[in-house]
């Protein structure tokens, strides 16, 4: 049965258990103390937590993972993956097909006479988020695909700026993190973070609104405040003056381009769609765009020409974890030193991982769902345990977005 959770052609739950180990090794070391000990990973819980749009349900109605214009649609030339569950996104989308009604059947007509080529290169123009669907050999030869598979799978970089905060005993408590992230992989980063005991603060913009269900599923342990960082800059800048860790999705550059100031010492990470390197390091992307584009979406094909994907949105969970991991050992690091660093982590390299891992089963039984005692409810809130060993819940549910007041315990 253990085999069958996360079951997929590519290792899916190899990818999984390292990554949620990683964590668990990085808590480990750096000396806490309480739940986190030598116990083994449970790779129940940890397909629960990777599949928990699955297992979502508020008031017993579950998560509506993907919006109608997002999927795959055939094109001229093969196939177009398209990711529209923002309102922007979808907009983006249909300028460049040159439609006003977001209809998908119409969408459907538009795309089948047009290039997917071409309309990926239109999709970067203008911030909308569509990739051609390649072949594994077409990614790996690609400019992007060779830049995915550099370097390590969590880049770290030490600066020389140091921080005047004199360290503390368990290196995540009391400190403070600041999560500029959205959608999975940076929530999952911070909710493990938060799981561990440092105080975070997630800041969103007040318009786009995030998604409600996505919230509610990632959320756990922070707390959630709205803040335009281009209209109250120095609020901003006080909270991130005293914050430990950054955790952002933005391009290299991008919260400077605000006019903030980052401080000394300071824990930078980073998680994008496509890393720092190559030609799309500055493209917008998504776990199942990034699946297309790799040639995922083909190795798990169930007859070879059919679209096919993960079990869960495995890229940006497992990488989620692996940039928790490595923020942990970064200060474990700084406690030594007081040196700031940067830690930069893309759904790219973790896909490039997932496709170099041995281990290929396309004769795979299908995918079993985790039990439900892998799942916690709180009132009309259901949601998966935590994966990290130790622990049966959160330290509390997410709150509703944009509760809290924008300031640090």
């Amino acid at each position: 049965m253990t085999d069958a959770w996360l079951s997929a052609t590519l290792p899916v739950l190899g990818l999984a258990t390292a990554s949620v180990e990683a964590v668990r090794s990085a808590a480990v070391r750096s000396g806490a103390t309480g739940p986190v000990t030598e116990a083994a990973v449970d790779p129940e819980r940890v397909a629960a937590a990777f599949a928990s749009d699955r297992l979502f349900r508020a008031a017993g109605t579950p998560a509506n993972a993907f919006a109608p214009l997002s999927g795959f649609f055939r094109a001229a030339d093969g196939y177009l993956r398209t990711h529209a569950n923002y309102p922007h996104h979808r907009d983006r989308l249909l300028r460049i097909v040159g439609l006003t009604e977001p209809d998908r059947e119409t969408v459907a007509r538009t795309i089948a006479t047009r290039s997917a080529a071409e309309l990926e290169e239109a999709a970067a123009q203008v911030g909308a988020i569509a990739v051609r669907a390649r072949t594994e050999a077409e990614w790996r030869a690609s400019a992007p695909g060779v830049a995915a598979a550099t370097g390590p799978l969590v880049r770290t970089t030490e600066r020389e700026d140091v921080t005047a905060r004199t360290p503390t005993g368990h290196t995540l408590a009391g400190i403070r993190v600041l999560d500029l992230t959205r959608v999975l992989a940076g929530p999952v980063c911070g909710r493990t973070l938060a799981l561990l005991g440092a105080d975070v603060l997630r800041l969103d913009p007040p318009v786009p609104a995030e998604i409600g269900w996505q919230h509610l599923d990632t959320g756990q342990g922070k707390r959630s405040a709205l803040l335009d960082l281009r209209t109250d800059r120095p609020r901003a800048q006080e909270l991130l003056d005293q914050a430990d860790v950054l955790v952002t999705g933005y391009r290299p550059g991008a919260i400077e381009a605000f006019g903030l100031r980052m401080p000394p010492g300071l824990i930078r990470a980073r998680v994008n769609a496509w890393g720092d390197l190559g030609p799309w390091a500055g493209r917008r992307g998504f776990d199942s765009i990034v699946q297309a584009a790799a040639g995922i979406w083909l190795i798990e094909s169930a007859d070879g020409v059919t679209p096919g994907a993960l079990p869960a949105q495995a890229l940006d969970h497992a990488t989620g974890y692996f940039l928790a991991a490595a923020i942990i050992d970064a200060l474990v690091e700084r406690a030594a030193d007081g040196r700031g660093r940067d830690v930069a982590a893309s759904l790219a390299r973790t896909a490039t991982w997932l496709l170099d891992a041995p281990g290929r089963d396309p004769h795979h039984p299908p995918a079993a769902a985790p039990t439900a005692a892998a799942t916690v409810t709180h009132g009309q809130l259901t949601t998966a345990r935590p994966a990290i060993p130790g622990f049966d819940d959160y330290p509390h549910p997410a709150h509703p977005w944009g509760s809290d007041q924008p300031r640090f315990v």
